[in-house]
């Protein structure tokens, strides 16, 4: 991890498959190698697609946590 590394938060609380897979791969994108990219969302399918997304690109999930009805993924950035 960078020193200078960012974290962002993106909150799709309410979304429903493919939304939250979407606007996490457009989020991905915005980020710099290194950075982290928490995401909350509330759509089960979503412990399936995400993983599968970041197997697609490359990023790392760090941290995959239930709180209450949501799943909070912690995704690491890859480097370029």
């Amino acid at each position: 991890m960078r020193a200078d590394s960012a974290t962002t938060s993106l909150d799709l609380r309410g979304l429903a498959c493919p939304l939250p897979a979407l606007r996490t791969a457009k989020a991905l994108r915005k980020l710099n190698g290194g950075d982290l990219l928490i995401v909350e969302c509330t759509d089960p399918l979503a412990s399936i697609d995400i993983p599968h997304l970041l197997n697609e690109t490359g990023d790392a999930l760090e941290r995959q946590d239930r709180r209450d009805d949501a799943l909070i993924f912690h995704i690491r950035r890859k480097r370029p």
